[in-house]
């Protein structure tokens, strides 16, 4: 069986995040500027990349590689043609992250925004601990609504599988499973969108 997210087109998943009654793209956009610049590090890897949104923040005198990683192969070819201004920098991974984290190389910072939600905590530990990162700088989605975790919109039937790997999120049990595998909480941000749902953003550094 597929994983539903090598079925969804970038242009209706860009399409859906961008609308005026989701606004995930932008929020993202700018989360990602302040993750990019927050810690002194010159390699990242970028879990769940998608189309690259957030990518042109990348300062190529700071960084010396960052790693996009996605499980849809177009999504990388996509971005491969968007930022051909990063080229020497970016390294753009096909992995599926629940079935070959093994793959992974090290990177002293880790970000998966909207990323954990589709993998779960055990997969994400076994992809921290693979790239075992000094810092990781993770972005989830807060409901209020659990029945309708995906905005209202055009698009939303590109989405209908999705619930086949869905996990619902909550600060805390996300920061019980890193606290499980070395790493502390030193940032924890919110940021509301439209339809009562928040980006939570949480920043951990490995201990001692």
């Amino acid at each position: 069986m597929s994983n539903p997210w090598e079925e969804i087109s970038l242009d209706d998943y860009e399409k859906h995040m961008s609308l005026d009654s989701v606004r995930q793209l932008q929020a993202l956009d700018s989360i990602m500027k302040e993750q990019f610049s927050a810690y002194p590090v010159e390699t990242s890897a970028v879990l769940g990349v998608a189309g690259g949104n957030g990518l042109e923040h990348i300062d190529t005198d700071k960084f010396r590689t960052v790693y996009g990683v996605d499980i849809n192969a177009d999504y990388l070819s996509a971005v491969s043609q968007r930022f051909t201004q990063l080229s020497g920098v970016l390294e753009c991974l096909h992995i599926d992250l629940i079935n070959e984290a093994e793959k992974l190389p090290q990177a002293q910072l880790l970000i998966a925004n909207l990323l954990i939600e589709y993998i779960g905590y055990g997969a994400f530990q076994k992809a921290v601990l693979q790239t075992a990162p000094e810092y990781v700088s993770c972005v989830i989605q807060i409901n209020t609504d659990e029945d309708q975790w995906v905005s209202e919109s055009p698009y939303l039937h590109a989405f209908d599988r999705l619930d086949e790997v869905h996990h619902q999120m909550e600060e805390k049990a996300l920061t019980a499973a890193m606290d499980e595998i070395g790493y502390s909480l030193i940032l924890q941000k919110s940021e509301s969108l439209p339809n009562g749902k928040a980006l939570v953003r949480l920043d951990f550094q490995k201990k001692g």
